[in-house]
């Protein structure tokens, strides 16, 4: 029989007096019941991360979010220089030495798949470069990366890395904000808003991008998400400065202080009408702070102060344009780290849909020729950047990664000469404070192909460098649409085999504050 009111017999029940009345003192016991519980302490905390634990949020002055906070435990590194590679490097050309390789060269084994990323698959490849015992630890590198081989006793490498996307725009998010998608806030967006920094005057967190551009993600490598506006990363570089740093000609110091004086007035008193607008403090505190670089972006990039010795050394002259323009930004972000900023991601490599090797390090054709020419412009001033930071003692507080969002095929494409995409086995590798020398972490299969001993996740890995900077990952949360969100999600363990040291750990399990 049709329901003229469109009404269930259930819905229609609920309708009648005593039924109503049955389900409103059902509901008011239950409330009553939940209310005696919380009295006691005995109702479950609505509040907690995926590990059940409780949520750390950094206190926060909104009117001076840049102010320098403390980490959730004491940790060695208190600053982090990510160098990062777009485009993939191949783990098995660089750092990965797999001797089967070699023996198999020219080869189709069993196992190999038919077809990967782009298409189908060729033989087995050697490394195009020789790989040579370095240093006093005897660590396999090629040849094709003779300035950072020279460290190797320095650096803790990664070698069992494995991500969830073989495609470049979906690796770079993942490895740098912990999601595929966008939106999401990156890891020197996560670290500067649990921590602020040291220099009021310069940038929390700078980005500089690769003198041909951005990488693929764009900002998104280097946004804040849905953090406070104030968090995201400040994008220049030596060749790009940030706009509109010199004052007018029209306009005298003096006046230009005076105007300076009254906005900061005016803002201070619109933002006391509104004083839970992040936003809205963000933009005040990012308006404040494009002032204070007016003076202090022109000193730090300014390199006449550098000696010969140096510009040499990182070499800004001698070889091609584009080494030159990378070896200054290498001397910026050194620079950058002398002054306190807390977080500096230096990119080596754009990416222009279609570089194919020639913008970055996605080399699917002629790997001989791409992966050495991106080598000529990253290795020498890379390696000489850590050196410097070494000899002048940064690198006793500063973490210093070097990452890439995925590796490459042991095997080539069919068009014999380019390796794919690989996401099931990678390299990045860590020098500086709190991390071991000379050590390496996990392995690859015989190949390189997939990740054998230690397998390590994106979320491992970023859940240790928030760890490298004495931040709990699992705690270090934003509650954002009736989530606890964090960096590693709902995943990822630190790592403390390539820890230098443990950080204290109090009763509970729990890191002490």
């Amino acid at each position: 029989m049709t329901n003229p009111e469109n009404l269930s017999v259930q819905g229609r029940r609920l309708l009648d007096r005593r039924s109503f009345l049955g389900t409103a003192g059902l509901s008011t016991a239950g409330l009553g019941l939940a209310s005696l519980l919380q009295s006691d302490g005995l109702l479950a905390s609505d509040v907690g991360t995926a590990g059940n634990k409780t949520p750390i949020r950094p206190s926060i002055d909104p009117n001076n979010p840049y102010l320098p906070r403390k980490a959730h435990f004491e940790a060695s590194a208190k600053q982090v220089l990510v160098i990062f590679c777009p485009g993939a490097v191949s783990h098995v050309d660089t750092f990965d030495y797999k001797p089967a390789l070699t023996k198999l060269h020219g080869q189709k084994p069993p196992g190999i798949p038919a077809v990967t990323f782009e298409g189908p698959t060729g033989n087995i490849a050697k490394p195009f470069w020789d790989f040579k015992a370095r240093g006093e630890s005897g660590k396999m590198v090629s040849d094709l990366l003779p300035h950072l081989a020279e460290q190797v006793d320095d650096f803790c490498f990664l070698h069992s890395l494995n991500t969830d996307t073989s495609a470049h725009p979906q690796g770079e998010n993942f490895l740098n904000t912990g999601f595929t998608m966008e939106g999401f806030p990156s890891f020197g967006s996560w670290v500067t808003y649990a921590l602020g920094t040291e220099n009021q005057e310069l940038p929390s967190f700078v980005a500089i991008n690769d003198p041909r551009g951005l990488a693929r993600s764009g900002k998104n490598n280097f946004g804040n998400g849905f953090l406070p506006a104030a968090f995201q990363g400040t994008d220049f570089n030596a060749k790009n400065p940030p706009n509109n740093l010199h004052r007018p000609s029209g306009l005298s110091p003096d006046a230009d202080h005076a105007t300076v004086d009254l906005l900061q007035r005016l803002n201070a008193k619109h933002l006391e009408l509104y004083p839970g607008d992040a936003n809205l403090a963000g933009r005040i505190a990012s308006y404040e702070l494009a002032g204070k670089m007016q003076t202090s972006v022109p000193d730090v990039m300014d390199l006449s102060g550098e000696t010969a010795a140096t510009l040499k050394a990182y070499g800004v002259e001698g070889g091609s344009p584009l080494r030159g323009e990378y070896a200054k930004n290498c001397l910026l972000a050194r620079r950058l780290i002398e002054k306190g900023v807390r977080v500096v991601q230096l990119f080596n490599g754009s990416d222009p849909a279609g570089g194919n090797g020639i913008t970055n390090w996605d080399s699917h054709s002629n790997i001989a020729k791409t992966h050495a020419m991106q080598a000529e412009i990253m290795d020498q001033p890379t390696a000489a950047m850590i050196a410097d930071m070494r000899q002048r003692g940064l690198l006793e507080n500063t973490l210093v990664v070097w990452a890439t969002e995925f590796g490459r095929m042991p095997f080539l494409q069919s068009n014999g000469t380019g390796r794919d995409h690989n996401p099931d086995a990678f390299t990045c590798f860590l020098t500086g404070a709190g991390v071991k020398k000379g050590f390496s972490y996990g392995e690859s299969d015989e190949f390189g192909f997939k990740a054998a001993v230690n397998p390590t996740s994106v979320y491992d890995f970023n859940a240790s460098l928030l760890h490298l900077m004495g931040l709990d990952h699992e705690r270090l949360t934003f509650y954002h649409n009736g989530l606890e969100r964090r960096l590693t999600n709902v995943h990822g363990s630190v790592i403390h085999d390539v820890m230098a040291r443990l950080s204290p750990i109090d009763s509970d399990g729990q890191h002490a504050m």
